[in-house]
């Protein structure tokens, strides 16, 4: 590394590029990258450097837009290191493919960067776009920055150089490209050949020799082998080249490869190509008639360039391998069990295949619990329990996560084999632990199908079986995928009624059994068809959690409900309650609460008017959490009920932490008692429960005054239900109120 006083030059886009006092013009370097701290590195990193006795200026962009600004105005920049994932995930290649294509930049070299392995380039788009190299930040240290970076404008200069030979630059770069694309050491060197001999217009004659692996029986000694050859030499492949009986051949490659220098000659080039500092190869081009001065200058150039090429063979190859392999665990990874499944259909399309994805039970949990470590020991356990039990009939790969795959014979991959692989518990760190683990089941045997559908339909089956609890395993069928559709279609409905305001509120009752005066309501959303369908809550309700469109909804139904609160205490009700249904979607927001303060504050309510009411079921999502922000809402004012108790985690630790102020007995058990005293002990325990809480108690589901009667002689304080009125829109609770409100109890 060349050091010298100079600082670095930090250029602004409409400012020309400067010489330093020495009159040496810079070098000009574009950084694109989002993250200001990468900026900021790179000019350290790069402050005091010099190439080919040139100071470097940085120019800076933060996005794909910003950066084709940059190079549309300097086009004389040397080298873009440029940062994959900027405001999208393909922003770097897309102006990879705007530097290249549109722009026609074909000189200024690019080096990709990225922070996030995942988003590593296609081996496609490398060769197509002449990428010079690709590193991810972590290991993109100092001196191999300096490298890369030297290397890459030695290229960049040595191009320049060449643009007043319009023909030798053309076949230069061209050259270069068709290398990239060459897939593996042999076909590259096979290319390389072809190359060379066309850039000086000769027959492709010529061997290229690699390092050979030592053997320890020739004293250490090593040997080289030919790896690539053409025409007559043609014969010579995969022969040690101690071999070859044209000892002008030997000689020149042997003094090639140990110096690690080029020749050229009047009638041959020998050529070295560096593909690090311990590995290269070496060309030799036999031509019949001398090399003209010219030509000697553009195969060093070219050789110059072919060394950024050899390098990013072994990056294609690599990138080959990461994406067809599972590091972790060395396993294949999902792209490659595509390429399997793809290549079972044609082989057999209608056979008796099947594919199984296996997920871990519960890994979440002992991951947060006892430690990444620990959650990797899992994975690596059950990627080797899932090899000793099927492979290596069986493919084994890993999907993601916990997830794996299994594809394998019908009669050797089914649910019982699985059942049987996690039978014997995992030895972790000295302790035996039981580990368990849920499947989805597909056959491969519809036809000629990708195979990332069957992959999809056995996520569909996986998903049903961690849905019915732990160690479940279902099989994929069309009336599975029928309804996965129907809820899908249900979902697009639902996002569609909402956004059209085609929701609506009603409102049902609560009454004070002791007055039987209204002292509440409570909230109900309701989603009615055009063809005047009503579609039941519970089944419209999950899709809005499990899609979040909950949060959207959730934050509507409250402004609505405190505007018709106001306007119902108007008609008749002044001390009027609501009653707002909460999800535990909306429940675990942080900004949940301040959600709630700031529509009371929009629209004038106050606090003592609302009350909000959960189910059990916020416990599962982290109790600790819910505590706290309902002990928040309940400060300013607001109540709290919790619904339908007895029915879900019930708890009396978690019942005596909750904030809460009623209870509301679910119609499940109230209805019960019209079938007489025996059915009377679960409402008579809950209300009791309440009461020794201090909390107030209120019975859904009165159907009838028998019913009504009851649960106030057991102490109950409150009731809802059809016996004094079903939910009503808000014209109708008007009406209703007007007309005398519930029947006397």
């Amino acid at each position: 590394m060349s050091v010298s006083d100079d600082h670095i030059l930090f250029i602004e886009d409409e400012q020309p590029p400067v010489e330093d006092p020495d009159g040496r013009r810079p070098w000009l370097v574009l950084v694109a990258d989002d993250d200001d701290g990468v900026h900021e590195v790179t000019g350290f990193a790069l402050a005091t450097m010099t190439i080919l006795d040139r100071p470097l200026a940085l120019l800076h962009a933060h996005s794909g837009a910003e950066a084709l600004a940059v190079l549309r105005a300097q086009p004389e920049i040397a080298v873009v290191l440029l940062d994959v994932v900027m405001e999208s995930d393909d922003a770097g290649l897309r102006l990879v493919e705007t530097i290249r294509s549109d722009e026609a930049l074909a000189n200024t070299r690019i080096i990709l960067r990225t922070g996030q392995p995942g988003h590593a380039p296609e081996a496609e788009t490398i060769s197509r776009y002449d990428i010079n190299d690709y590193k991810t930040k972590a290991e993109l240290s100092e001196s191999k920055l300096f490298t890369s970076l030297t290397m890459a404008i030695r290229s960049y200069d040595q191009l320049q150089r060449l643009e007043a030979n319009r023909r030798g630059l053309e076949m230069i770069v061209a050259a270069s490209n068709q290398l990239n694309a060459k897939y593996g050491v042999q076909a590259f060197a096979e290319g390389l050949i072809t190359q060379i001999a066309a850039l000086v217009r000769v027959p492709p004659e010529g061997l290229v020799c690699a390092f050979a692996e030592t053997h320890a029986g020739d004293a250490g000694a090593s040997e080289y082998q030919v790896i690539a050859a053409a025409g007559r030499f043609g014969s010579l492949i995969h022969h040690r080249l101690k071999e070859i009986d044209d000892l002008r051949i030997v000689t020149a490659l042997t003094a090639a490869l140990e110096s690690r220098v080029s020749s050229i000659g009047r009638h041959s080039a020998t050529l070295y190509f560096a593909k690090s500092e311990q590995e290269g190869f070496a060309a030799f081009i036999d031509c019949a008639r001398p090399i003209p001065p010219l030509d000697q200058h553009l195969i060093e150039v070219f050789c110059s360039n072919i060394a950024l090429c050899a390098k990013n063979v072994d990056l294609v190859v690599e990138l080959r391998r990461d994406a067809f392999f599972d590091r972790q665990l060395g396993l294949p990874n999902r792209n490659a069990l595509i390429v399997e499944l793809n290549r079972r259909a044609q082989i057999a399309p209608n056979g008796d295949g099947v594919l199984a994805v296996v997920d871990v039970d519960q890994f979440a949990t002992v991951n947060d619990i006892l430690g990444q470590h620990y959650g990797d020991l899992v994975l690596k356990m059950t990627g080797a329990r899932l090899r000793e039990f099927f492979a290596p009939a069986a493919y084994i790969a890993r999907l993601s996560g916990d997830a794996f795959a299994v594809v394998g014979q019908r009669e050797a991959v089914t649910a019982e084999a699985i059942g049987r692989c996690f039978a014997e518990p995992f030895s972790l760190m000295g302790i035996r632990q039981s580990v368990s683990a849920s499947a989805g089941i597909v056959f491969l045997n519809a036809g000629f199908r990708p195979g990332a559908e069957y992959v999809q339909d056995a996520y569909l089956a996986l998903k049903r079986a961690k849905a019915a609890g732990l160690a479940q395993i279902v099989t994929y069928t069309a009336d599975l995928a029928n309804e996965v559709r129907s809820r899908a279609r249900l979902l697009d409905d639902l996002r569609r009624a909402f956004e059209g305001h085609r929701l609506h509120l009603v409102y049902q009752p609560q009454i004070d059994l002791a007055t039987s005066r209204v002292i509440g309501a409570e909230t109900l959303l309701r989603w009615r068809l055009p063809d005047g369908t009503m579609i039941p809550p519970d089944r419209f309700i999950p899709l809005a959690e499990q899609s979040g469109l909950i949060i959207d909804i959730g934050h509507w139904l409250l402004r609505e409900a405190m505007l018709a609160l106001h306007r119902l205490r108007a008609a008749g009700a002044p001390n009027l309650r609501m009653a707002v249904n909460v999800s535990p979607i909306e429940l675990r927001r942080p900004d949940f609460a301040d959600s709630v303060l700031q529509i009371l504050s929009e629209t004038a309510t106050p606090a003592d008017a609302l009350e909000l009411e959960i189910t059990e079921s916020v416990a599962v999502g982290g109790l600790a959490a819910a505590i706290e922000t309902l002990a928040a809402l309940r400060d300013s004012g607001i109540t709290v009920a919790i619904d339908d108790f007895g029915t879900g985690y019930s708890s009396l630790s978690y019942l005596e932490r909750l904030p809460a102020d009623r209870l509301k007995i679910d119609r499940s058990f109230v209805q019960g008692l019209e079938r007489g005293q025996g059915a009377a002990r679960i409402p008579r325990t809950i209300i009791a429960l309440g009461r020794e809480l201090g909390l107030r108690v209120i019975a859904e589901g009165i159907e009838n005054e028998s019913v009504a009667l009851a649960v106030r002689a057991l102490g109950c304080h409150e009731a809802q239900g059809y016996h004094f009125a079903r939910p009503m829109v808000e014209a109708d609770f008007v009406a209703w109120l007007a007309a005398g409100g519930c029947p006397a109890g």
